[in-house]
């Protein structure tokens, strides 16, 4: 077998102890990333300009008058891409949300943590929104930190006062977007309109979450992927040697050294690396992507176009940091479905299929119908019998609904409300009491089996299924 150990197994195995964002006396160490440039950065600003044009319109786009996207988790509603969930559909809420972390595992399985370099709403607002203020206003690494490093002068003055009041005002916006996945634009739109005080709690609320939201992005920045993102701590669980990583050929690229023309490497023993540290720094977590698979790395691909443009410049072959797996880098062998991965796309499309079956199941209204507890038959006139059931039913549209109960088998049955007639409300439960009357004639054994349609107007939204109860007695018998 052909094998090679890593280098930084020997070289620098500190990397693998210490933070690069913390020094030796444990104080934090800012990191200044270089602008990445490239076809890969490219793609990722296609991908985070599409969700942030989803984020940001989700909350105004309707469907059958209700907005696109809401978690009123006040009101106990969700909506899902038009869809809406009462507290009824819980059950269906977990099994989609157990669905999407299957999907997680399994795309981490195969393809390490590309959803926190492309997707991870951290990543975006960080590198795509945030970070191109901070481009725009101090410009790129080298004067960053020499504008952090100067005496406070009006230049500094500006820059810095101009960039965090930027950062104020976006994360004040991005808080208010988020309460109106809450409450709905609508009503979003009538507190802001509203005199704060009149609203004391909902003001205090974004007002804190705003904070947070500005200390996040403008101090805490990369320590979320690596402090308290615990995503990041499950490759160690997740990943293994066939997994697909940002991932740098240390075959190829050992031992490192400078680059000089004409220099004939391979008879230097040199590798293609000429240890220019581009890789480090653009990274937006301050890593050696050269080290190895590391905690703080997520896949952001950054280290991937600056490589691939040294290699260019110095003609060598581009790849020498790609997606690949340690599988791939030591014997070649690149494949994406191992046992592990298939057996976790087995158990998720068997879930998706129970998901999607419920969901086809899923009816607008859902009715329960129990006769009275404690009551058996009763006599009704002169020939008749009646038991008496209560009717529970929710109604999961968005809109309210006449009920009416027509006894589908057997015949000659009749329905008599005791109280109100029955209004199924939007998105609540209700309840009522009813009485069902049978003649005696009707009746061929004391439990007879009852089919009760449930109809909104002329349509019938849901059926059930009970028992009347009647004597036994000759001429009615089992």
């Amino acid at each position: 077998m052909d094998t090679i150990e890593h280098p930084s197994s020997v070289a620098k195995p500190f990397f693998r102890d210490t933070l690069q964002t913390v020094d030796e006396k444990g104080r934090r160490k800012w990191i200044y990333p270089k602008r990445p440039s490239g076809k890969l950065y490219r793609q990722r600003w296609v991908v985070a300009l599409i969700l942030l044009a989803f984020f940001v319109a989700a909350p105004f786009i309707s469907v059958n008058g209700e907005p696109l996207m809401l978690f009123n988790v006040l009101q106990r509603k969700f909506i899902i891409l038009g869809q809406v969930f009462w507290p009824q559909d819980f059950h269906l809420l977990v099994l989609s949300i157990i669905a999407f972390l299957v999907f997680i595992i399994l795309f981490t399985v195969i393809f390490g943590r590309l959803f926190c370099g492309w997707a991870c709403p951290q990543t975006i607002f960080m590198e795509f929104v945030f970070r191109q203020i901070e481009y725009l206003i101090e410009g790129d690494h080298h004067t960053q930190r020499k504008l952090d490093q100067q005496e406070w002068d009006f230049e500094k003055l500006w820059k810095k006062g101009l960039k965090h009041t930027l950062f104020i005002l976006l994360s004040l916006g991005v808080i208010h977007l988020i309460t109106a996945y809450i409450i709905g634009a609508s009503k979003l739109g009538e507190l802001m309109n509203a005199s704060p005080v009149l609203n004391f709690g909902t003001f205090m609320a974004v007002m804190v979450f705003s904070a947070l939201f500005y200390g996040v992005f403008a101090f805490f920045r990369e320590q979320v992927c690596i402090l308290v993102c615990p995503y990041g701590r499950l490759q160690g669980v997740l990943l293994d040697e066939k997994s697909i990583v940002v991932a740098y050929d240390y075959k190829r690229g050992e031992a490192r050294g400078s680059f000089h023309p004409g220099e004939d490497r391979l008879f230097a023993a040199k590798g293609d690396c000429i240890d220019c540290n581009n890789c480090v720094m653009v990274c937006p977590t301050g890593i050696d992507i050269r080290n190895g698979t590391q905690l703080e790395c997520i896949n952001c691909t950054a280290c991937i176009d600056a490589c691939k443009k040294v290699m260019e410049r110095v003609k060598s072959p581009r790849g020498l940091i790609r997606y690949d797996s340690e599988e791939g880098i030591v014997r070649g062998i690149r494949r994406i479905f191992s046992g592990r991965a298939m057996a976790y796309s087995a158990f998720l499309l068997v879930l998706l299929g129970v998901v999607t079956t419920l969901f086809v199941l899923r009816g607008d209204v859902e009715t329960t119908i129990l006769r009275m507890p404690g009551s058996l038959y009763q006599k009704y006139g002169a020939d008749s019998f009646a038991n008496i059931y209560k009717v529970q039913l929710v109604n999961k549209t968005n809109q309210d609904m006449p009920i009416t109960l027509e006894i589908l088998s057997p015949a000659m049955g009749k329905i008599l409300w005791i109280g109100p007639q029955l209004q199924a409300l939007q998105g609540q439960v209700t309840e009522a009491d009813f009485m069902v009357v049978f003649p005696e004639n009707a009746l061929s054994s004391s439990n007879t089996k009852l089919i009760i349609g449930v109809f909104a107007g002329d349509k019938q939204v849901d059926t059930y299924k009970t028992n009347f109860i009647a004597p036994n007695r000759v001429g009615i018998g089992d």
